[in-house]
């Protein structure tokens, strides 16, 4: 799918991971609608871009915002193209804690309900308008692209992070089965499952543990991952068509370490 002319909802758009994948979009000529829940900063100001402040838990403020991009793309032309659900909460509790206590059932209802609920809510409204887009010319005959972000630790795990696990894990299982649900309507659906990268998730890291992940986690490059390698993934991404149903991990070869 050509970015050019096309409309993509970018949900945490204003930071991080998402603001990366805004400014490459802006760069090939794309339009763009955040949806987060602040602002995103001044260089991302573009007549190209449309922000909304939406809670992501919240499925009216989702439905609000998909609706107003919508009529947006009446306005400029630019048909709706996808969605990249960048918007996600890093969270860390043991299911049975240092004083003999269960995991916080409350906070493993935030991470579902952003990371999995979140993404699934945006994707399933904004498919409601991309399945009733023209298609792009060619054989293909595309209407648009589903990207969900997972985590390596869907796949490993670390101590404390059963819900955040599981969280991805979710996207990771449903990757395959929405893709395979809307081939008829000429949508691809392809999940991307980062390891370490710099991002506000991160930049709290001790030093012991940063440097521990970059000895013990990461093979090579020895770093962690930029936001524009993530960025330039979804960019892949959407120029691939053949890319469908996967899940790909943007990791350095690295695997989680079972213990820090």
């Amino acid at each position: 799918m050509k970015a050019e002319g096309r409309t993509f909802i970018v949900s945490g758009g204003s930071s991080g991971l998402g603001a990366a994948t805004v400014q490459d979009l802006l760069a090939q000529n794309a339009y763009v609608s955040i949806l987060d829940r602040s602002p995103p900063s001044k260089d991302l100001e573009s007549a190209h871009v449309k922000y909304f402040p939406v809670d992501i838990r919240e499925v009216g403020q989702i439905e609000d915002a998909v609706e107003k991009t919508v009529a947006w793309t009446k306005e400029t032309k630019a048909p709706l193209g996808g969605v990249v659900n960048c918007a996600g909460v890093g969270i860390a509790g043991k299911i049975i804690d240092a004083h003999n206590e269960p995991h916080s059932l409350d906070l493993w209802d935030f991470a579902i309900a952003v990371n999995l609920t979140g993404s699934f809510n945006l994707t399933r409204l904004a498919l409601k308008h991309i399945v009733k887009g023209e298609p792009e010319s060619g054989p293909d005959g595309e209407r648009g692209v589903v990207i969900f972000v997972a985590s390596a630790a869907a796949y490993e795990g670390q101590p404390g992070q059963t819900a955040y696990a599981a969280s991805k894990g979710g996207l990771v299982s449903m990757t395959l089965p929405m893709a395979r649900d809307l081939a008829r309507h000429g949508v691809r659906v392809v999940t991307i499952a980062p390891g370490v990268f710099d991002s506000s998730m991160t930049a709290n890291f001790s030093p012991k543990t940063r440097k521990s992940l970059e000895n013990e986690g990461i093979i090579y490059p020895r770093r962690f991952g930029q936001p524009y390698e993530f960025a330039r993934t979804v960019r892949w991404i959407l120029e691939t068509p053949y890319i469908n149903g996967e899940t790909i991990r943007l990791s350095g070869a690295g695997r989680l370490p079972g213990k820090l």
